[in-house]
């Protein structure tokens, strides 16, 4: 896997995490009963995106670590999968 490459996969990952961690902790603002005149009553009233970026790098790297391994450490590759066609590049 080059530089560029996994890099690709982390900034890939590290948006799919986001996307889940998101919603993690969020009180709306009605729920607090501090609702801010002219914005939406089911915003967030605290919506903590430094400690959720936090959390979504360590995972990612977690999550990215395990994609290494499988790409490049792994015993495993694409001919222990039974039925799979042999890659040859020729067509």
């Amino acid at each position: 896997m080059t530089l560029m490459a996994g890099l690709a996969i982390y900034a890939v990952i590290w948006w799919t995490v986001l996307f889940a961690i998101l919603p993690w902790g969020v009180v709306t603002q009605e729920e607090s009963h501090a609702v801010v005149p002219g914005s939406s009553a089911s915003a967030p009233a605290k919506p903590l995106m430094l400690r959720k970026v936090l959390v979504t790098s360590v995972l990612a790297a977690f999550v990215w670590l395990g994609v290494y391994y499988l790409v490049v450490a792994s015993p495993f590759s694409f001919e222990d999968i039974p039925f799979m066609p042999a890659f040859t590049g020729k067509y």
